[in-house]
Order: structure tokens, then C-alpha cells, then sequence
């Protein structure tokens, strides 16, 4: 099920950075379909921890990239990689606290709006500013 539909303004021009993107819009349109499908409240949380995995090694990735480029905001995206991975540690928390028990559209959202917004601000600053 397509939930986020891939966009080329999502591509950076770096292959490997492109190719986990790609992954990651992925894995949240299968979260997205195992959500509408109502899956047992187990599968939904060992995907959640998956989701957290590919994304906690993206952002190594793109750290790695932003290092190599000595990226003039390299302290503040990070930061901003921090606190995102503290909001999907919210989320895992908050479906394991059932709050997303009766209305799974509104996780599949806040993935969506997370991923989404997080590329359309600093990830495009990014690469626009590396011109890589």
C-alpha cells in the first residue's frame, strides 16, 4: 500500500544516501499497510523497531556524508537527527501504551509527517548546499 508515494525531490544525488531513502519510504509504506490492516499489536511493534534500526543507520550514513563535505550546519542536523529519533522512540512508546490502539491512521501520520517534513527542511538544505 502506498502511503508516502516516491518523489525525485526525495534523490540527493548520492547514491547510497538515495537508495535508503528509497528503503525508508519503503518500510514506512509497509508500516502504513500492516497499520490499515489492523496486524496484531506484536508485528506492528517489532516493525516499529525495524523502522527505528534502518533509521538510526540512515542517519549515521548521512552524519558520515555531512563530516566528509565538513557541512556547515553538521552540529545542528545532527542534533535535529537526535530529537527525531527520540520522537520515533515516542511513538514506539506511545503505541506500546496503546494510544494509537483505536485510530492506527494517526501513527501511520505522524511517521509520514516525520519523514516528510525532516527531508523537506534539512535534508534538502543539505544537498543543495553540498551541490553533490
Amino acid at each position: 500500500m502506498t502511503f508516502i508515494k516516491w518523489d525525485s525531490a526525495f534523490e540527493t544525488g548520492i547514491t547510497s544516501v538515495d537508495h535508503e531513502h528509497r528503503e525508508l519510504v519503503e518500510l514506512i509504506n509497509t508500516l502504513h499497510g500492516k497499520l490499515v490492516d489492523d496486524a496484531p499489536v506484536e508485528v506492528i511493534s517489532k516493525f516499529l523497531g525495524e523502522v527505528f534500526v534502518a533509521i538510526s543507520a540512515h542517519f549515521a550514513l548521512e552524519e558520515t556524508v555531512m563530516r566528509k563535505y565538513d557541512y556547515d550546519q553538521y552540529i545542528d542536523h545532527k542534533n535535529h537527527h537526535e530529537k527525531l529519533l527520540d520522537d520515533v522512540r515516542d511513538i514506539m512508546d506511545a503505541f506500546e501504551a496503546g494510544k494509537y490502539a483505536t485510530y492506527n491512521e494517526a501513527l501511520s501520520q505522524a511517521i509520514h509527517d516525520w519523514f516528510v517534513d525532516h527531508f523537506r527542511t534539512r535534508d534538502a538544505r543539505l544537498y543543495r548546499k553540498l551541490g553533490v
